[in-house]
């Protein structure tokens, strides 16, 4: 939680936890954006920061953040939809820098992501996808 564009000082928050003004679900939300921030930084991608790349530290940024959604949905519903484009970005930012999925062992089918929906079959030729089925258009920044 900032206070004009500053972290708030111990005795701030420690007023603002006795006021009861201070909920968790802002707690939450400061930590959700801290970690989008730091996983973006951890790209490499941004001016100056390419010595801090380190793959390992932008998925584990992407797999917290992907864990958080459940909650996310419910503490913050309004919330949502910013996070999931933070979180997209981040994965297409991991994938730029050549991210990739684990590995799976030979034999071992690879199992689909903690809250990723389950995959379905790709459509045949000539029907549509499952962007066309939903009749929703996907707008940048939405």
């Amino acid at each position: 939680m900032s206070t004009q564009g500053r972290e708030p000082s111990e005795e701030e928050l420690r007023a603002a936890y006795q006021a009861e003004r201070l909920r968790v679900e802002h707690v939450l939300l400061d930590n959700v954006a801290a970690l989008a921030n730091l996983g973006m930084r951890r790209t490499g991608l941004a001016p100056g920061t390419e010595s801090e790349r380190d793959p390992a530290q932008v998925r584990l940024a992407i797999e917290s953040l992907r864990a958080l959604m459940p909650v996310l949905e419910q503490a913050a519903p309004s919330q949502v939809a910013a996070i999931r484009d933070a979180v997209s970005q981040l994965q297409m930012a991991y994938v730029r820098i050549g991210g990739q999925a684990p590995a799976t062992a030979p034999g071992e089918a690879q199992t689909p992501a903690a809250g990723a929906p389950p995959s379905e079959p790709p459509p045949a030729p000539g029907e549509p996808g499952p962007a066309e089925r939903s009749g929703r258009l996907w707008v940048p920044g939405q």
